[in-house]
């Protein structure tokens, strides 16, 4: 899946979004998942806050 995300990011187009990766640990069990996102590169920083 990363090749297929990393090939679109690469297209004339997608230079201007970034791939955020976040890690959101559960109230109830305490594991953590991960939760990512594509997003432009002007909202990178709104998208780590939320």
């Amino acid at each position: 899946m990363a090749k297929k995300v990393v090939a679109t990011l690469k297209k004339e187009g997608g230079k201007a979004f970034a791939k955020v990766i976040k890690a959101v640990k559960s109230p109830k069990t305490g594991a953590y998942t991960f939760k990512e996102e594509i997003v432009p590169l002007d909202g990178v920083q709104s998208a780590l806050k939320n």
